[in-house]
């Protein structure tokens, strides 16, 4: 089904890996071409979006990128994107796939179920010969470290409770096969919220741990996730010790509940008044490399509220920002390097009924394919607590899958 999907210019594979996490609608949601889509290049995206999303009646794919903050907070970003996403781009597909537990529903526009589900069936994967990858780093060691202190000497002045500060990781000139990598990705670091997602010659390949936003009627649902520790797969004990040593954590539990509070007050500007509560607070999760602190916070939504003004409310994900949001965003204009483009922002689906389900891009690969110029970025939230070496080392810890998977050589 991937390989057929990513012969289309514009496709998008959505993939649970039979992970339980609540709530959980479908295993695994496709879409592949374009029935239509709202216009991309202009400013006022949000508009645009309201405009596309309103009344529509059919299944809505595609991402908003990170500076899309640009016009929700009258903000302006002067980094490079070299992989260039548009802040948002959405479309009604030609196709759609839902897979649950027990049956496969396929949905097409114009053509013939039954010869649809015989192509894809019939498809035949491709490849490209692997090449070995040299990735560089936007900051040296030395330059993170001071970076951290920085930011540190910031939230002593009080311009900030916690930050979310991303490095960028980097190869230049490189061919690679955006579905075999994807496939790589997944088989190294499954996950409930991974990507696969192809505009034209930009691709996306997402393991994502994090659910950014859901709506189930009128329950809107929040799971950010602050606080990771590695995972020791040879020795069960040390492994179940390091589990309860996130779950104690001073240092995450301060930075999980500072973004709880954030979402809970994004929430509270498009929920009715008394309904946004925290269903869990620091809850351990496992997943293949890591465990992960996940808290859930959700509320009733208010009537007439649109996809749009959810989106004012509460994008970018405080998990990839900090807190205060705006001020941290100028700060992390300030002290990164690159512009974060998708990274940080969000892929996803709207249903017919108007239900949705975002995803937050981390853990993943950006590819333009014209280019050659592959990207990936990894980052951590900063509180006073914060060690600048360790960091540093969870940086790197979040960045290994993806290095293993591309090959690249160990220094």
């Amino acid at each position: 089904m991937l390989n057929w999907l990513s012969q289309f210019n514009i496709c998008c594979f959505l993939d649970n890996h039979q992970y339980s996490i609540p709530p959980n609608a479908q295993e695994c949601v496709a879409a592949a071409g374009v029935s239509s889509a709202m216009p991309v290049g202009g400013d006022n995206n949000l508009e645009v979006i309201e405009r596309f999303t309103a009344g529509q009646q059919d299944w809505i794919f595609g991402h908003l990128a990170y500076e899309l903050k640009d016009d929700i907070e009258g903000l302006q970003s002067a980094h490079t994107d070299h992989i260039g996403f548009p802040p948002a781009f959405l479309f009604v597909p030609q196709f759609v796939i839902v897979m649950k537990d027990d049956s496969v529903e396929l949905g097409s526009l114009d053509q013939d179920h039954e010869l649809v589900f015989q192509e894809i069936c019939n498809t035949k994967s491709g490849s490209v010969s692997p090449q070995v990858i040299r990735v560089k780093q936007r900051f040296s060691r030395d330059e993170y470290l001071q970076v951290i202190s920085q930011l540190k000497e910031h939230i002593h002045r009080g311009d900030c409770y916690e930050i979310n500060f991303c490095q960028e990781f980097y190869a230049e000139h490189v061919s690679i096969d955006p579905v075999d990598t994807y496939k790589a990705l997944s088989d190294i670091s499954p996950n409930p919220f991974s990507v696969f997602y192809r505009l034209d010659d930009k691709y996306l390949m997402c393991a994502s741990p994090e659910r950014f936003l859901s709506r189930i009627g009128e329950r809107l649902i929040s799971q950010p996730i602050k606080g990771t520790i590695s995972r020791d797969a040879e020795n069960k004990q040390h492994d179940e010790e390091l589990k309860d040593q996130l779950a104690q954590s001073v240092k995450d539990r301060t930075e999980n509940v500072m973004i709880v509070d954030l979402v809970r007050n994004d929430l509270s500007k498009v929920c009715k008044e008394g309904t946004v509560e925290v269903d869990e607070l620091f809850g351990i999760y496992s997943f293949p490399q890591v465990y992960q602190m996940i808290s859930t916070v959700s509320g009733e939504l208010q009537g007439e509220v649109s996809f749009a003004d959810i989106l004012r409310a509460c994008f970018p994900m405080g998990s990839m920002t900090g807190a205060p949001k705006r001020r941290v965003m100028e700060l992390i204009e300030k002290y990164e390097r690159t512009a974060r483009g998708i990274f940080s922002g969000s892929v996803g689906y709207i249903t017919p009924g108007g239900n949705f389900d975002l995803n937050v891009v981390i853990r993943s690969i950006m590819y333009h394919a014209g280019t050659g110029y592959l990207s990936f970025m990894a980052g951590s939230g900063i509180t006073a607590l914060s060690d600048p070496e360790k960091e540093y080392e969870e940086c790197l810890l979040k960045a290994a899958a993806i290095k293993k998977i591309l090959g690249v050589p160990e220094e």
